[in-house]
C-alpha cells in the first residue's frame, strides 16, 4: 500500500510503500495527530523505518492495499 506524508516546509513529499494495513497506518496517523505521540512512526516493505514529528505534518494520503498479480495473462 502506497503511502504519501506531507512535511511542513519541504519541497516534495514522502512516499512509501508500507505493508501495514490500511488501518494501522490510519492509527499510527490519529494517534500522532491526537497527542498519544510526538512523532508518526512508519514502517515501509524493506523494513526502513519513517519517522516525522507531529508538528511538521501537513497531509498523510493513504492508498488502497492493492494486490500483486504474478504470471501472464490477457489484458
Amino acid at each position: 500500500m502506497e503511502v504519501k506524508i506531507g512535511v511542513h516546509n519541504a519541497t516534495r513529499e514522502l512516499i512509501l510503500e508500507s505493508t501495514q494495513t490500511p488501518e494501522e497506518v490510519e492509527k499510527a496517523v490519529m494517534d500522532a495527530l491526537g497527542g498519544k505521540s510526538d512523532v508518526l512512526d512508519l514502517t515501509d516493505d524493506r523494513g526502513r523505518r519513517v519517522i516525522v514529528a507531529t508538528a511538521h505534518l501537513t497531509y498523510v494520503e493513504i492508498g488502497e492495499q492493492i494486490e500483486r498479480r504474478v504470471g501472464f495473462g490477457a489484458l
